[in-house]
């Protein structure tokens, strides 16, 4: 289910364990959500490796970093020969050029992959953000 406006987009994929289920060019557990969402400044994929498996090849970016979010299980990543274990709460950012690859360890790895153009972030939330006047059903009024 998607719901979008002009403002913002809502979808519910279910538990991230029906990742697995899902398939990305005969990858099983990758969901790239970016045509759906609408997303015009990043592409963000949800991801599950079953345990003990891993990716089947190295790979890196033309133009794109990533940030790779470890929101459960456990594993091993791989940055250009580096070998280091990873697991929930544990955060990657590879850049464009590093050669990157993850394995899951004995249970599921579950993470949240961001893409998005190396040094194109002119701003953070601190410079970028602006309090609006619209009130949330809990905000004191």
């Amino acid at each position: 289910m998607t719901n979008k406006s002009d403002n913002f987009s809502l979808m519910d994929i279910g538990s991230f364990e029906n990742l697995l289920n899902l398939d990305f060019k005969g990858f099983k557990g990758k969901y790239f959500m970016g045509n759906d969402l609408g997303l015009t400044g990043c592409e963000v994929s949800l991801n599950c490796l079953a345990a003990g498996t891993g990716m089947p090849f190295a790979h890196a970016h033309k133009k794109n970093e990533e940030l790779y979010i470890i929101t459960g299980g456990n594993g091993t990543f791989f940055v250009d020969g580096v070998e280091f274990p990873v697991q929930e709460g544990s955060l990657v950012r590879v850049a464009p050029s590093g050669e990157r690859a993850c394995k899951a360890g004995d249970k599921d790895l579950y993470y949240i992959c961001i893409q998005d153009q190396d040094g194109s972030l002119t701003q953070a939330a601190q410079e970028d953000g602006i309090l609006g006047d619209a009130k949330a059903s809990w905000m004191d009024i």
